[in-house]
């Protein structure tokens, strides 16, 4: 019974790993939505965290915890905490905001949909032959994927951590007031307020 059991998984029986992938996905995407489609911006920066936290979840229920951390520490808490500092630093408007919307709605549909399309295309033929030795290391284990990025991807990690940086500097230079006038520009005047 075990045995009938374990072999009756298929693609009309699926596990509740598979259950959990598809609902933290279609919760992922629905915060992905509401995120380019409010128009307040703290709020899509705050359904920006569901959305990365989402994907999170889903690297972990594919037994990709490196990837899991890695997305929690540089995403969650570098790149949102960098964006909702560079939207105080600049005083961008914290309710509704008009100019959130630039009325190119169909025309961003369109190139949303044309790239998701193409996204998909790439990752079925990259991945259509390859097959999983389920007897080895996993995939997506610490070891496996440290040593695919220090040893093949240094050079764009490095180049990601230059690239927050520069994020960060530009974020403090637009927010820098321009000094006032000193006394000591002021041109002088008499007692009678004239020059």
């Amino acid at each position: 019974m075990i045995t009938a059991a374990a072999q009756g998984n298929g693609f009309l029986s699926p596990t509740g790993v598979e259950i959990a992938f598809v609902l933290v996905g279609l919760a992922t995407l629905g915060a992905a939505a509401v995120t380019v489609t409010t128009k307040q911006l703290v709020h899509a920066a705050l359904w920006l965290v569901v959305a990365l936290g989402g994907i999170a979840v889903e690297y972990l229920l594919l037994t990709a915890e490196f990837i899991a951390w890695v997305q929690v520490l540089i995403y969650l808490g570098s790149v949102v905490v960098l964006l909702l500092f560079g939207l105080m630093l600049t005083k961008a408007p914290i309710g509704r905001s008009p100019d959130a919307d630039s009325g190119n709605r169909p025309v961003a549909l369109g190139v949303a949909l044309v790239a998701a399309a193409a996204l998909v295309w790439v990752v079925v033929d990259a991945f259509r032959t390859t097959w999983i030795d389920l007897d080895g290391p996993a995939q997506g284990s610490t070891k496996v994927s440290g040593e695919i990025l220090f040893r093949h991807w240094v050079l764009p990690f490095e180049a990601l951590s230059v690239l927050l940086l520069a994020a960060l500097i530009g974020a403090i230079v637009l927010s820098r007031k321009e000094p006032a006038e000193s006394a000591d520009t002021a041109p002088a005047t008499d007692k009678k307020g004239q020059r």
